[in-house]
């Protein structure tokens, strides 16, 4: 394996206005693609600001059906431009049913699929079981014009077994769409520490599972101007042995980053950790606690 990929990273501020912030990510996508990009990730939720800060039932109204409006425009950019595109969306299932969602759009413009987030938060100014039910789709791994390629969502980076299935699908590179950042008041304490634990944790998923790691998270002060949320940026695209090809700042940025998928071969050789598994002595992973 020696082909190279290389990968689009869309890190934008986002409006009130979903249609101002669709443009902003439509806009995004034609910059990366210009630069060499044939795979394209959106942050989360790029659509709209992180919502979950509150428990309001007025922002189901921004949930849509997968196929649907957003993936039907983005399905065309995808064939215009040739590229595939992660995009992370408010899924309606059905009245009353609602996902966190990755569409994989193909670069013909089909939906090749798509992954509903599995881990689901409950934290302060994270309210995302108010909205979202957990995904039932498992861990995927898409077959695409441009390479193997796999996504999880946010809150999934920090549980190493939805890496591990992902990368057992097959996947040579996991995407990780992501809203994270400071609760301001914390920032001085707790934010360096925070940020660091949250790149390293992807980092080491890169590593154990042999295969390009991209992070993509928002950027911005949403919500209440006295407290609200201030995410922190510094999306970010890691090698097999968790190097950091490029990291992205706490701005407006668009990251193209070539992947040389060689190294998945040469890092899974000579660190053969899937080879070293004992899935005869893991039954126990499946529960919840052992007393």
């Amino acid at each position: 394996m020696s082909k190279t990929l290389t990968v689009g990273l869309v890190q934008m501020r986002c409006s009130t206005d979903p249609e101002e912030n669709f443009a902003k990510a439509v806009a995004g996508i034609r910059d990366a693609a210009s630069r060499g990009a044939t795979v394209i990730c959106l942050q989360e939720l790029f659509r709209t600001q992180y919502f979950c800060q509150t428990e309001n039932h007025d922002f189901f109204k921004l949930a849509e059906p997968i196929p649907g409006p957003s993936t039907d425009k983005l399905g065309k950019i995808a064939k215009e431009l040739g590229v595939v595109i992660v995009a992370s969306l408010f899924e309606k299932r059905a009245e009353g049913l609602y996902h966190n969602t990755a569409a994989m759009l193909d670069a013909d413009g089909s939906v090749a699929g798509k992954y509903r987030k599995m881990h689901i938060p409950d934290d302060p100014l994270f309210y995302e079981k108010f909205y979202f039910t957990p995904g039932d789709l498992g861990f995927r791994s898409w077959k695409t014009r441009h390479g193997n390629i796999g996504t999880l969502i946010c809150w999934d980076q920090w549980y190493p077994e939805g890496a591990r299935l992902t990368a057992m699908h097959g996947a040579h590179v996991l995407f990780y769409p992501t809203a994270i950042g400071w609760l301001p008041a914390e920032k001085s304490q707790y934010g360096a520490a925070q940020q660091n634990a949250w790149e390293t944790m992807q980092r080491s998923h890169a590593i154990a599972n042999g295969l390009f790691v991209v992070a993509v998270n928002r950027v911005g002060h949403e919500g209440d101007p006295a407290g609200g949320i201030e995410f922190w940026g510094n999306s970010f695209v890691a090698d097999p042995y968790g190097t950091v090809l490029a990291r992205a700042g706490q701005g407006e940025e668009i990251l193209v980053v070539e992947c040389d998928l060689g190294l998945i071969d040469t890092a899974r050789t000579h660190w053969p950790f899937l080879r070293d598994r004992r899935v005869d002595s893991y039954q126990d992973i499946t529960s919840r606690y052992l007393d």
